[in-house]
C-alpha cells in the first residue's frame, strides 16, 4: 500500500513537471510576438486546454462535491483569462491577454510541481523504508544447502542466513550464530545490538560482523517494517485540527475570492474601465488562490511524521502529536518501561569468609545451565568465567544445585532456606534488600549459607534524564506500578517522579489516568501497549514504548520503537515545533491574501499600483515557496539524546557478545 502511494505521488509530480516545460516553450513564441497575429490564439489555446488541464479537471471536481478551493479559484481565474483573451482576438475586447495568460499557467504548473515535489520529499521515508529490504534471501534447504529466492516466496519456518554486512529479509528469531545487529533504521538506536540465539530479528536491519541463521516468524505485510510503513503513512494521510481548519479558510477564502472579483468587476465597470475590470478580476482570482494554505499543513504533517520515523518514533494519530504539547502530566508504567523489566545483581554478601567475587562465580557455576531469568542475570553479572559445574538439578519452587570443584552448592530463595533449616547470617542485610523490592538468593555449601545475592529490576539510566528534563519543562511525572508500596517508593525515590500509584492492578491503571484527569490535568500515559492497553485508550496522549516489532498496537497514538522513555520528551519537542511551523504558515497564507486581494483589485490604482494576472500569479508562487521552506526547517530539529549525558553505559561490542554466548552457551 504504501509504495502504491509513493509511485502515485512521482506520477504526480512528473505530470506537472513535464506540462511546466512543455508549457514554458509554448509560452516563449506567445510573449515574443505579444500574443499577435494567431500566435496567441493558436498556442494560448493549446497551454489553457493542455497545460490547464490539471486545474479545469481539479476544479470541476471541486464544484461537483461542493467543496470549493485551491483548483476551483484557478480554474476560474484561467477561464476567465481565456475568454478575455479569445473574446480580444474576436475584437470583441481590447485586451492582450495571451501572453499573461500563458505565464499564467506556466507559472501555476511550476507552483504545483514545487509542491508535489516538497510533500514527496517528506512522504520520501515510505521509499526509504521499502529499499531497506534485500532483493531477494538465501533461505536454508533441509540438508544444509543454500538458494537464493525472492522475498515473497520466504514462508514462516522457513531458516534463511543473513551474511555479515547482510540485510535481514524477514523477521524472525536467531538459530545459530551470535553477531552485532544494526536496528537504527527501525528504532533509531546508533549502536548495533548484540543478538544470538532466541533473539529476534527485524526485517531489513543488518548484521555487521558475523553471520547469522534465522527462522522466519513473519514475511510481507505482517512484517515490523511493513507495520512501519502502513503507521508513517497513515499518520501523513490522517486530518488534524489544524487542517480542518485551513480547509474551512480555503472555502471561506473561494467566497471572498469570488465576491471580490465580482465587486472589483462592478466598481471598474461602473467606472467605465471594462478592460480593468476583467484584468483586475483574474488578478484577484489569481493571487487569493489557497495554493500556500494548501501546502501550509500537509506538509507539516509529513516532514514531522517521517522526522519522527526516523528517530524511532512512529506516530499513529496526528492529534496525539498535536496534544502532546498541551500535555500537563506524564504517567509512566514502571515495569519495562522506566526500569528494564529484567533482573540484574545489585548486590552480593559473603560469609564465613568467603569473599563476594567468589560468592559471584560460585553462583553462576551454578546457575549456568539454568534458563531461569535470576539465572541468566547472574551469569551476566559474573565478571570472572565460571568454573564447569557437573550432576546439575532443577528443583522447582526450591532452586538448583550442583557439583563445583568437588563440592555440593545450591542457590535458592527463602523456601530452599527453610528445607534445609539453615540460619541466616545477616538477617538485617537481607532484610534491607527486600524492603527496596529485591529478590533475595542464597549460596548454600554443604548445609551452610555462604553467600546471598540481591537482584532487582534496573532502573533504566535513561529514565533519570526523561525525569529530569520532564520537570524542567513544567511537566508532572507521575508512575503506576502493580508492585508493593514499598519497592515503588524505592524506584521513586531514584528517579525523583512527583507521585506514585502502587500496588495498582493492570485492568485498574485506567483509573488511576481518570483520576488524573479529574484532576483537570491532561495526561499521557507511557506503557507496554499490552497490559496497559486500556489506560492507554483512555489517556489523552497514549504512547506504547519499547515495542520493537510490535507496531502495530491499537490502543496507542504514538509507539515508541525502542525502550528510551526519553523519546518521550523528543515527542513533545516535535510536537511543539510542528504546530509552531503550521501556526507561521497560516499565518502567512491568511496575512498575504488579506493584503493582496484588495491590491489586485485595484484598490490603489488611484496611486499607480496595480497588479497584473502574471505578477500576481508570481507573487502567489513566491507565498508558496515561503510556506515550503519555512516548513522545511523542520529538519533542522534533533531529537537525538547523548547517552553519556545520561549516564548511560554500554559494554564494548566483543564485551556484550561474550556476554551473549556465556548467557546462551548451555542451550
Amino acid at each position: 500500500m504504501p509504495n502504491h502511494i509513493h509511485s502515485g505521488h512521482h506520477d504526480h509530480v512528473a505530470m506537472f513537471r513535464r506540462r511546466f516545460w512543455w508549457s514554458l516553450l509554448l509560452s516563449v513564441p506567445i510573449i515574443a510576438t505579444m500574443g499577435r497575429g494567431l500566435v496567441g490564439p493558436v498556442l494560448g489555446t493549446v497551454i489553457f486546454v493542455w497545460g490547464g488541464w490539471p486545474f479545469l479537471a481539479g476544479g470541476l471536481a471541486e464544484a461537483r462535491q461542493r467543496r470549493p478551493g485551491m483548483m476551483l479559484l484557478i480554474a476560474m481565474a484561467i477561464s476567465v483569462a481565456y475568454g478575455a483573451s479569445l473574446a480580444t482576438s474576436l475584437g470583441l475586447l481590447d485586451l492582450e491577454f495571451w501572453w499573461e495568460l500563458a505565464a499564467l499557467i506556466t507559472i501555476m504548473l511550476l507552483g504545483h510541481w514545487q509542491e508535489m515535489k516538497a510533500i514527496g520529499q517528506a512522504q520520501g521515508a515510505l521509499a526509504e523504508l521499502a529499499e531497506l529490504l534485500p532483493d531477494d534471501a538465501e533461505r536454508v534447504r533441509t540438508d544444509g544447502s543454500i538458494e537464493a529466492v525472492a522475498l515473497d516466496q520466504l514462508q514462516p519456518g522457513d531458516v534463511v542466513l543473513v551474511r555479515a554486512g547482510g540485510r535481514v529479509p524477514a523477521d524472525g528469531e536467531v538459530v545459530d550464530g551470535v553477531a552485532e545487529v544494526d536496528e537504527s533504521m527501525i528504532t533509531g538506536e546508533s549502536r548495533p545490538v548484540g543478538k544470538g540465539p532466541g533473539d529476534r530479528v527485524t526485517a531489513g536491519t543488518v548484521t555487521t560482523d558475523s553471520t547469522l541463521r534465522a527462522r522466519v516468524t513473519a514475511v510481507g505485510e505482517d512484517t515490523a517494517l511493513a507495520g512501519i510503513q502502513r503507521l508513517v503513512a497513515d499518520a501523513q494521510a490522517s486530518r488534524s485540527r489544524a487542517q480542518a481548519l485551513a480547509d474551512r479558510f480555503a472555502a471561506l477564502l473561494f467566497y471572498v475570492a469570488t465576491a471580490a472579483a465580482a465587486v472589483t468587476v462592478a466598481a471598474w465597470t461602473l467606472l467605465g474601465h471594462v478592460d480593468q475590470a476583467i484584468t483586475y478580476a483574474v488578478s484577484v482570482l489569481v493571487i487569493s488562490c489557497p495554493h500556500a494554505l494548501g501546502l501550509a499543513i500537509p506538509l507539516v504533517v509529513s516532514l514531522s511524521t517521517a522526522i519522527a520515523a526516523r528517530a524511532g518514533i512512529l506516530v499513529k494519530d496526528r492529534l496525539a502529536l498535536e496534544r502532546m504539547r498541551t500535555v500537563q502530566t506524564v504517567l509512566f508504567d514502571k515495569t519495562g518501561t522506566l526500569t528494564k523489566g529484567a533482573h540484574v545483581v545489585s548486590g552480593v554478601a559473603g560469609f564465613g569468609g568467603m569473599a563476594e567475587g567468589d560468592v559471584l562465580r560460585l553462583a553462576a557455576a551454578v546457575e549456568a545451565q539454568s534458563e531461569h531469568p535470576l539465572a541468566r542475570a547472574i551469569v551476566a553479572a559474573a565478571t570472572d568465567t565460571p568454573p564447569p559445574a557437573g550432576e546439575f538439578r532443577s528443583r522447582p519452587g526450591r532452586g538448583v544445585e550442583a557439583l563445583v570443584d568437588g563440592v555440593r552448592y545450591a542457590v535458592g530463595g527463602p523456601a530452599l532456606v527453610r528445607e534445609r533449616d539453615v540460619r541466616v547470617p545477616d538477617a538485617g542485610l537481607v532484610a534491607g534488600w527486600r524492603q527496596r523490592g529485591a529478590v533475595v538468593l542464597f549460596l548454600i555449601r554443604e548445609d551452610e549459607i555462604v553467600g546471598a545475592l540481591a537482584l532487582e529490576d534496573e532502573v533504566r539510566p535513561e529514565a533519570r534524564q526523561a525525569v529530569a528534563e520532564l520537570q524542567r519543562r513544567g511537566r508532572r511525572v507521575v508512575m503506576v506500578t502493580g508492585d508493593a508500596k514499598e519497592v515503588a517508593e524505592h524506584v521513586a525515590a531514584s528517579l525523583g517522579v512527583d507521585e506514585v500509584f502502587a500496588e495498582v492492578l493492570p485492568e485498574d491503571k485506567d483509573r488511576t489516568v481518570a483520576e488524573l484527569q479529574v484532576r483537570g490535568q491532561t495526561v499521557a500515559m507511557v506503557g507496554d501497549g499490552v497490559n496497559d492497553a486500556p489506560a492507554l485508550a483512555r489517556a489523552d496522549v497514549g504512547i506504547a514504548i519499547g515495542a520493537g516489532t510490535d507496531v502495530a498496537i491499537e490502543s496507542a497514538g504514538v509507539v515508541l520503537a525502542r525502550s528510551d522513555p526519553r523519546l518521550v520528551l523528543s515527542v513533545i519537542r516535535l510536537s511543539g515545533a510542528a504546530y509552531r511551523k503550521m501556526r507561521q504558515n497560516l499565518a502567512w497564507a491568511a496575512g498575504y491574501n488579506v493584503v493582496a486581494i484588495p491590491l489586485a483589485g485595484g484598490a490603489l490604482a488611484w496611486a499607480g499600483v496595480t497588479l497584473a494576472p502574471a505578477v500576481g500569479a508570481v507573487l502567489m508562487s513566491v507565498s508558496t515557496i515561503v510556506v515550503a521552506l519555512n516548513a522545511q526547517l523542520l529538519r533542522r530539529l534533533d531529537l537525538t539524546w547523548d547517552d553519556a549525558a545520561a549516564g548511560v553505559h554500554r559494554a564494548p561490542r566483543r564485551d556484550r557478545v561474550d556476554a551473549h554466548r556465556a548467557a546462551h552457551g548451555a542451550h
